[in-house]
């Protein structure tokens, strides 16, 4: 690392929200270490100016590594994915927890000055989740505890680890609750996809192929809030510099059904499609949005970028890509393929 600047490490640097918070504290000056488990070939982008590290994270020597002379750690590092992901791989999910684990004892040994957590939306208690028009969800509402089985009992067991590494160690750690973080630069053919990724390209394939049709999970009537990506890099950085070491939501206010989400995706894409559905598909909770009034409180600042404008962004890069790719593919489900092999071959990748 070059002396005389403030040194941070992202953990998970090769995956969406990572790679894109690399860049923007290369930019901004500091000193970034960037580690990952994935080949450099596979990483969604190694910014110019960021020391890309090969280690399996999972493992504490390949932590001790990672952490040597950093001030701040960003541990974006876990095995996810969209619904269909986190739903067949759970106990792949939990194992994110020695991440996390090796993480904070390496950065509790090292002398870390910070260490920020990405958590997720999917701590929160699912029984409050179950109505389309759901209340949006403050931070107490994680409590008490009925995560989404498997992804969120490890991010809320993570949330606690954090808590009492600062009670007990003096570390000083930050939390973030994310909700639902899209954009360019992300996932969108691999089976981790998330909603706005996997619609984006469907739709994209549509007027492709000229076959303007697409296959909707559940009925569509599900609702969740979205955030782009550069609105989640800048609070994080807000998270980190701030004074609160409590658990924070970082989302979108804008609540919006899938199917409504289509129709702003048809409006970008200048189609209209018919729509089936896939009753028996993995759908999670039927509704989820983002109470932002801490956040408010705390940092005075709110989200920028409108879903409308962060989808359009979105559709066009993934248009662009698959335009590139000439693949020809249609518009068809993308059912993840189950995992082999033990934890050493995880992706590390959150968002």
């Amino acid at each position: 690392m070059i002396s005389g600047r403030q040194t941070v490490l992202v953990a998970g640097g090769g995956g969406f929200i990572g790679g894109h918070l690399a860049s923007a504290l290369s930019q901004q000056g500091f000193s970034v270490r960037a580690a990952d488990i994935k080949p450099f070939d596979q990483w969604y982008q190694i910014p110019e100016g960021v020391e890309p590290r090969l280690l399996d994270l999972s493992k504490l020597d390949d932590c001790r590594d990672a952490v040597r002379g950093i001030d701040t750690v960003y541990n974006l590092a876990a095995n996810m994915g969209g619904i269909g992901f986190i739903s067949l791989h759970r106990a792949e999910c939990m194992l994110s927890v020695l991440i996390n684990t090796h993480l904070l004892l390496a950065a509790r040994d090292a002398g870390v000055h910070k260490y920020f957590f990405a958590s997720s939306a999917c701590v929160y208690n699912v029984d409050r989740q179950a109505d389309p028009e759901v209340t949006p969800l403050k931070e107490s509402d994680a409590y008490p505890a009925m995560a989404e089985d498997g992804y969120g009992w490890e991010k809320l067991f993570s949330e606690r680890m954090c808590r009492h590494f600062r009670e007990d160690f003096g570390l000083e750690t930050r939390v973030a609750r994310f909700h639902n973080i899209y954009g360019v630069n992300g996932s969108y053919n691999d089976g981790r996809e998330k909603a706005p990724g996997a619609l984006c390209r469907k739709m994209a394939e549509a007027v492709l192929t000229g076959r303007h049709e697409i296959e909707i999970w559940g009925d569509g009537e599900q609702t969740r809030s979205f955030m782009y990506i550069d609105d989640c890099v800048d609070a994080i950085q807000l998270v980190v510099a701030g004074d609160s070491a409590l658990p924070v939501n970082v989302g979108s206010l804008e609540r919006v059904s899938i199917n409504q989400m289509v129709g702003i995706i048809e409006k970008i894409a200048g189609i209209t499609v018919q729509r089936s559905y896939c009753s028996d598909a993995p759908l999670g909770v039927r509704g989820r949005n983002s109470d932002n009034t801490m956040f408010k409180e705390l940092y005075d600042w709110e989200p920028k970028i409108g879903l409308a404008d962060g989808l359009e962004r979105t559709y066009r890069w993934i248009f662009d890509q698959l335009s590139a790719e000439a693949t020809g593919r249609t518009a068809c489900s993308v059912v993840p393929t189950p995992l082999s092999g033990p934890v050493e071959v995880m992706h590390q990748r959150v968002g």
